[in-house]
């Protein structure tokens, strides 16, 4: 009896080994991406045959605000994200102490400022209000948008706010808002500065319902170009690499100027 206890307890504890290590190679094959929805989550399931291709499976996971995908990453849920600009992800490794890196530049979404109320920024209103993202990077960067449109005026710096501003001849008033919810403000104030990844969902297109836009050639594009992030020394890892070619593609340009017409530019 005692003898074929012991062997029992050493099958078990083979099978348990064999299983665990069967588990670790799927997962090994399994890639796993956080997005917000438009373009990124469309970008992603667009190069998902170039993924399998290379022997991997790719689970995309969606996410509808800016805080949760860094934070899955950090944690070890996601495999990689796809969602964000660097002075983001900057700001977030700052505040949050979280370890993670840039694999590389892919696309980048033109910020506009839309109206209901008004059709040119000739008809905003003195004293009109004007909704900008609640986040230090998008909020400043809106900011940005309307002083290079001679709006506003704002001092130099990096994270600038609404207090920032040292001109306002036609004393617009900002409301600082989550950037998910800003295109369902449209209703209740006049104007919103959105980024593009909520203008499309919102079936909004910079280039042609944005009152003013960024320009595809500026700074902007370049600055704020969407990138892949990993947590720090995954970076070239195999599947990371296969990640990193897939969406760095001549397949995913095509996709993103195809799909887009000018308002997701390729950043590659």
């Amino acid at each position: 009896m005692k003898k074929r206890g012991l062997l029992s307890l050493v099958l078990v504890g083979a099978l348990a080994l064999s299983l665990a290590a069967c588990g670790k190679k799927a997962d090994d094959k399994t890639i796993t991406i956080g997005v917000t929805p438009k373009p990124h989550a469309e970008i992603v399931n667009a190069i998902k045959p170039l993924v399998e291709k290379q022997g991997y499976t790719l689970k995309v996971v969606e996410f509808n605000d800016y805080n949760t995908p860094n934070t899955a990453l950090n944690d070890k849920e996601l495999d990689a994200n796809f969602f964000q600009h660097q002075p983001y992800l900057d700001e977030v490794m700052k505040n949050k102490g979280y370890k993670l890196a840039t694999v590389a530049k892919v696309h980048s979404e033109l910020m506009a400022l839309y109206s209901k109320k008004a059709k040119s920024i000739n008809d905003l209103k003195d004293g009109a209000t004007i909704a900008i993202p609640n986040d230090a990077t998008n909020g400043a960067r809106a900011l940005k948008l309307l002083a290079a449109n001679n709006l506003i005026k704002v001092k130099d710096g990096e994270l600038i706010s609404s207090k920032d501003v040292t001109e306002n001849p036609k004393n617009f008033k900002f409301k600082e808002l989550d950037a998910a919810q800003l295109p369902r403000t449209l209703d209740d104030v006049d104007a919103a500065v959105i980024n593009a990844n909520y203008a499309l969902d919102a079936g909004l297109n910079p280039t042609d319902n944005g009152l003013i836009a960024e320009k595809s050639d500026s700074e902007f594009a370049q600055k704020y170009a969407n990138i892949l992030v990993v947590r720090q020394g995954d970076e070239n890892s195999d599947k990371i690499k296969v990640l990193k070619d897939a969406l760095n593609s001549p397949d995913a340009k095509k996709f993103i100027e195809d799909k887009y017409k000018g308002a997701v530019i390729p950043m590659f």
